[in-house]
């Protein structure tokens, strides 16, 4: 089903459609193709596996025993994928270019010292960044082996473009947001936000696709709405925490809800503008850890070691 204007009372109708339980390790990434009705999983049992959202159907799946699947997402072509090592090598090969035609690794990215945390890709050109609890991130190009810049931070920084490839933003510790130019990062932040009273690591960052807001999930699972022009809190909502589990939060493609998943395995939506929870669903897949909308359809996805497509129910 394409997306139209949602409403609340299409929002509330939101139910379980398609149901994938042959995960062998929990599911720790996934992520829409902007274009194309394609989603992709990185899980523990070190598989990536594409899906056709329009069929609910496994496309292509691969093992990756070396490495580790740990975070994924989508480039610009829909058969190739950026992947994170979930397993501490040697060989520094944390960050890789994947495709899925032939599951060929196209290109290895080596400079990271630990874990990666965070991975997303510009909407508009080759670029795209590597946030890591090495206290760094990274900027790339998919066309070039070496780093082509490095912000040093504090804390677990999280990483994420604006729908306009024009800005990005890096979230560390202390709650500190900051705004970078995309051209010209180097000479630093143009803004900083800062959310008060909260003093866990934020562990996600996005922006609405009319890049006026911005969509904050801190690690004791509290989330925030704030305003990416000025930094005001919109809204806020408290989950019930997970221990050793971070939940992941989104916006719908018209930036007027919010969904995330709890620690209770319930999930949950809020209107933004009105600032009031419309739904609360079982996910019945226990605590969420991977939550997103697609891009251009009525469905969203959440996955715990199971994945599901939540698409609207229009029977009476």
């Amino acid at each position: 089903m394409a997306i139209s204007q949602l409403d609340d009372g299409i929002v509330r109708t939101m139910s379980v459609a398609a149901v994938f339980h042959d995960f062998g390790g929990k599911i720790s990434s996934l992520d829409f193709h902007r274009t194309e009705d394609l989603l992709v999983t990185a899980s523990g049992d070190d598989s990536i596996r594409l899906y056709n959202t329009t069929t609910a159907t496994l496309s292509k799946m691969t093992y990756h025993k070396k490495h580790g699947a740990d975070k994924v997402c989508f480039t610009h072509h829909p058969s190739s994928l950026l992947c994170s090592s979930r397993n501490k090598l040697e060989s520094d090969e944390s960050l890789w270019y994947l495709s899925m035609y032939d599951n060929r690794c196209l290109r290895y990215f080596k400079g990271h010292k630990d874990r990666i945390i965070s991975l997303c890709m510009s909407p508009v050109n080759d670029s795209f960044m590597s946030g890591s609890l090495d206290h760094t991130v990274r900027i790339w190009d998919l066309r070039v082996n070496a780093c082509q810049g490095i912000l040093h931070l504090r804390g677990r920084p999280a990483v994420a473009f604006d729908q306009q490839g024009l800005v990005f933003a890096v979230a560390m510790e202390g709650g500190a947001i900051k705004l970078f130019d995309s051209r010209s990062y180097d000479k630093g932040p143009f803004d900083t936000f800062l959310v008060g009273g909260d003093t866990a690591e934020v562990c996600d960052i996005k922006f609405s696709n009319d890049g006026k807001s911005m969509l904050l999930t801190t690690t004791n699972n509290h989330i925030y709405v704030l305003d990416a022009y000025a930094g005001d809190k919109k809204c806020g909502f408290s989950l019930e925490p997970s221990p050793h589990l971070t939940t992941e939060a989104a916006f719908t493609p018209d930036g007027q809800y919010v969904l995330s998943g709890s620690g209770d395995g319930t999930l949950h939506a809020w209107n933004i503008n009105m600032r009031n929870e419309v739904a609360c669903w079982n996910s019945y897949i226990g605590p969420v850890t991977c939550l997103k909308w697609a891009p251009r359809r009525a469905l969203f996805a959440a996955a715990s070691d199971v994945l599901t497509f939540w698409i609207p129910n229009n029977q009476p």
